[in-house]
């Protein structure tokens, strides 16, 4: 499965980012009973955080895209914690999808969207998975996203 997900990353015009080291006193995944609990991801582009908050200035396309990189961010942590073998995913079993947002601003699972079909894209049906989208007032280091994931491996 590993290279078919680098395939079908190469086919989508994507790689995978290096997995980030944390930035406080938590581990990035935790393995337990068959699970990984992978840590909230920011978004990264060129290496800088997407920041800004969801209808004040920042727009839904912006939101969609920094729920992909999230996304991209926990398929690479996946990965390191897999020692590279991605065959192992199971299923992706849930995400949890924080949306800096507005007052106002109801649009989350449209957002979380860019982070459930970009899993769906690499995994098939084993991307399915179950979500939440909450919107909050603030995230780390002025994020626009950040999502949590728990993964099903063998």
């Amino acid at each position: 499965m590993t290279e078919s997900i680098d395939a079908k990353l190469a086919e989508l015009g994507l790689t995978l980012p290096q997995a980030a080291a944390p930035v406080a006193a938590y581990l990035p995944v935790v393995e337990a009973g068959g699970m990984l609990h992978i840590s909230g991801q920011l978004p990264f582009k060129e290496g800088e955080v997407m920041t800004g908050r969801l209808g004040e200035d920042r727009d839904l396309g912006y939101g969609e895209e920094a729920a992909r990189a999230c996304a991209l961010m926990i398929v690479a942590q996946v990965k390191r914690a897999l020692d590279g073998d991605l065959s192992r995913v199971a299923q992706i079993v849930k995400l949890g999808v924080f949306v800096n947002s507005a007052p106002g601003f109801t649009d989350q699972p449209r957002v979380a969207n860019g982070a459930s079909q970009l899993m769906e894209a690499l995994f098939g049906e084993s991307g399915r998975h179950a979500r939440s989208a909450v919107g909050v007032a603030v995230l780390p280091l002025g994020a626009a996203v950040e999502i949590d994931a728990i993964v099903a491996v063998r």
